[in-house]
């Protein structure tokens, strides 16, 4: 996760996420098969590979909304907020300052979370807000977060209210479309609308909790959703 040090936002444009990626045509490359070679390019190849980029950055995309990974121009990074003051004064691995959680779920959140890192080594820290009222970049260091953090921002701001950010050695052990298949079927606006915000983070820390218990393999996470 050493990108985390470079710059990062809370908050990517609406219009950045309403565009989504957009996945190359046919003419996209007809300047390149105009072009005299002896080795002329491979369309079904070139679409293949710009289309698993494009794939890529829809992940990214739908991540942005809690900490973004990836690095930012100054006009975007000034987006970001940092507010330290919104942050608890003694650690805990659950920053609720939207109010989605009372207290007797925050403890039992925090004591699933504990006895997770105890068992597996993962780090899940959750950070329930409503944009912009967040501590926003202050967590980072707050929870000293690393390649085995996985950060999840519960904030409605967007209809999801699931979103998540994992360190490069989560994103080794567990399958990128784990993260994606949580996020639509527990953080959707009908199910957190009907059942509210804090029972899909309540759902996601259970199907969370359990993929990162499973052994690896070809297979594994795929029994929890």
């Amino acid at each position: 996760m050493a990108s985390l040090f470079r710059p990062f936002s809370l908050l990517p444009s609406q219009a950045a996420l309403a565009r989504g990626p957009k996945v190359p045509t046919k003419q996209a490359f007809s300047s390149l098969g105009s072009t005299k070679s002896s080795n002329p390019p491979d369309f079904k190849k070139l679409v293949g590979e710009l289309t698993s980029k494009s794939l890529k950055l829809a992940f990214s995309g739908a991540l942005a909304l809690g900490i973004s990974l990836s690095g930012l121009d100054a006009a975007e990074a000034k987006v970001g907020v940092y507010k330290p003051e919104l942050l608890p004064k003694e650690f805990s691995p659950v920053i609720d300052v939207a109010g989605f959680l009372s207290a007797g779920q925050e403890k039992r959140l925090s004591q699933k979370i504990a006895d997770l890192e105890k068992d597996t080594g993962y780090k899940l820290r959750i950070l329930a807000q409503n944009y912009p009222l967040t501590p926003g970049l202050a967590v980072k260091d707050f929870w000293q977060v690393d390649d085995r953090t996985i950060i999840f921002v519960a904030d409605p701001t967007f209809g999801n209210v699931i979103h998540f950010n994992v360190g490069a050695s989560v994103d080794i052990d567990v399958p990128r479309n784990f993260w994606s298949r949580v996020a639509g079927k527990y953080g959707n606006m009908f199910y957190w609308k009907e059942k509210g915000e804090d029972a899909s983070i309540e759902a996601a820390v259970v199907a969370i909790s359990s993929c990162l218990r499973d052994p690896a393999g070809p297979n594994n996470c795929s029994e929890f959703l």
